[in-house]
């Protein structure tokens, strides 16, 4: 009778940890249920260290859940990690990170809020996020206290990581600094003296960490909950990667938001469905029959753009972005707002025009977009990346299939 009472009493906490998104939680959920239906208020964290401008949805599980803990009345930090991504998170990396500088870091960093508030509230009277800075307290550690910190680990426990493993078996270097990050990324619990932290399972040792210190430090629990990575299962591999610039990201145009996703892996789309948006239990299984019922992939794809664009923009927006994609991919036909850029040069070099239209970061990529066939101008695709151009009025560059630029 007691466990019906609770299911009965407590609707939000079950279907919080119903969520599919969730993968674990440390100790244990049912401990966490306790403390949840006790109805005392947490304070839980998620750190984003910015190592690009950019968040995408992949990052979105930990966001979605955050948002249902804040809307239960629990005290939400997001951490930015302006210091540990000087460092470099060694999780998942086969060589050393390249260090970043304070000034890139807090670059990165700037649009992170506007990004955030599609699916966080920060503008709550009753409670409202609250943004935090790490370096606000690892930039005073001293040298002692660093000393001091580390004591409570050893090698055996950082070096019995895979990624770390594998660099010693193929003979490339681990730095010292490597197994120096799990201790400041744990130390961030300690100084805000959370309740619970919220990350992907790729960062459960990290956060694991910082469960021990705050054992240690402050004699308390501190639950862990790790969410589900938006992993493709053929490939067992992530499907959003910001090293290699193949992601949906949270402040993508509504177009490019719906073109990218049409461009998913058909083998992804039910992982998707389930952990970037959210569409009842009941819908996604309907889904799941669908697909395995043998339905063309592209109509539940185009179902899984419309919802996910319907998130960060709108319902009418994400209808007109549909609409949009359909005209230039079953059409043939140029976008209707194609954006502008001014070309002052009498001649340029393919690779210097494309980085200078925005459709290459650099040079390096201009000339792989070339050799791949991916840039035609006025439909013409180009094939030698050394071309000098002519820039006219009217110009049309395409870089892949989405991006269109017009010279003015």
């Amino acid at each position: 009778m007691e466990r019906i009472k609770r299911v009965i009493t407590h609707p939000q906490i079950r279907e919080f940890l119903d969520d599919r998104k969730i993968d674990k939680i440390y100790p244990s959920m049912e401990s966490l249920r306790g403390v949840l239906e006790s109805g005392k208020k947490l304070t839980i964290y998620h750190g984003v260290d910015p190592t690009g401008p950019q968040l995408h949805i992949g990052h979105s599980t930990n966001f979605f859940l955050l948002r249902k803990l804040q809307n239960m009345g629990h005290k939400i930090i997001l951490l930015i990690g302006d210091f540990t991504a000087m460092v470099g998170d060694p999780t998942g990396k086969t060589t050393t990170r390249k260090p970043l500088t304070r000034k890139e870091v807090l670059v990165n960093a700037k649009d992170y809020k506007n990004q955030l508030a599609k699916i966080l509230d920060f503008n709550s009277k009753k409670n409202p996020i609250e943004v935090k800075f790490n370096s606000f307290w690892l930039d005073k550690l001293t040298f002692k206290e660093l000393a001091e910190l580390s004591a409570n680990f050893t090698i055996q426990q950082m070096i019995t990581r895979d990624m770390f493993q594998e660099r010693i078996k193929d003979n490339k270097p681990v730095s010292l600094q490597e197994f120096l990050y799990p201790i400041m990324q744990g130390y961030d619990s300690v100084a805000m003296n959370v309740d619970m932290e919220v990350g992907g399972t790729d960062q459960t040792f990290n956060m694991l960490i910082g469960r021990d210190l705050i054992k240690i430090y402050k004699n308390k629990e501190k639950f862990v909950l790790t969410t589900r990575l938006l992993i493709n299962p053929k490939t067992n591999k992530k499907i959003m990667n910001k090293s290699e610039g193949s992601f949906v990201a949270l402040n993508d145009s509504s177009k490019e938001m719906y073109g990218k996703i049409m461009s998913l892996p058909d083998e992804v789309i039910l992982t998707c469905f389930e952990l970037c948006t959210n569409l009842s239990s009941e819908e996604i299984q309907n889904i799941e029959s669908r697909i395995k019922a043998g339905e063309n992939p592209r109509n539940i794809k185009a179902r899984l753009a419309t919802e996910i664009v319907g998130i960060y923009y709108d319902k009418k927006t994400a209808e007109k972005a549909e609409e949009e994609f359909n005209r230039i991919f079953k059409e043939g036909s140029q976008p209707t707002d194609i954006p502008e850029i001014k070309i002052s040069d009498k001649k340029i070099l393919v690779c210097d025009l494309l980085v200078k239209a925005k459709l290459a970061l650099s040079k390096s990529e201009a000339k792989r977009l070339v050799e791949q066939g991916a840039i035609d101008i006025d439909e013409t695709v180009l094939s030698d990346w050394r071309k000098e151009i002519t820039p006219k009025k009217g110009m049309i560059i395409r870089a892949g299939k989405r991006k269109f630029v017009k010279l003015i």
